[in-house]
């Protein structure tokens, strides 16, 4: 076998290979990218956004009475009297 027909079949079993491999990953990829290209990826249930967004935005208020509640409470402690120590 000489150089040109060794140099044949590396590029033969390099791109019997690679081909199936980059086919395999880049045709979903392209379809993908279509997709998104004609605004198919923004496409979401809007419904199930909005109600997540809803939750969220009750458990943040949830979460601002909390610190409301703990900032007076901390406030309450440092403004009451300390007991010293007692006279015996």
């Amino acid at each position: 076998m000489n150089a040109d027909q060794h140099f044949a079949l590396i590029l033969v079993g390099i791109f019997g290979v690679l081909m199936p491999v980059v086919l395999a990953i880049g045709i979903p990829a392209g379809k993908a990218w279509a997709r998104r290209l004609e605004g198919g990826g923004q496409r979401q249930d809007l419904g199930e956004t909005a109600a997540e967004l809803q939750e969220l935005r009750s458990r943040v208020a949830e979460l601002e009475e909390r610190l409301d509640f703990t900032e007076r409470v901390l406030a309450t402690r440092r403004e009451s009297p300390q007991l010293g120590a007692g006279d015996e």
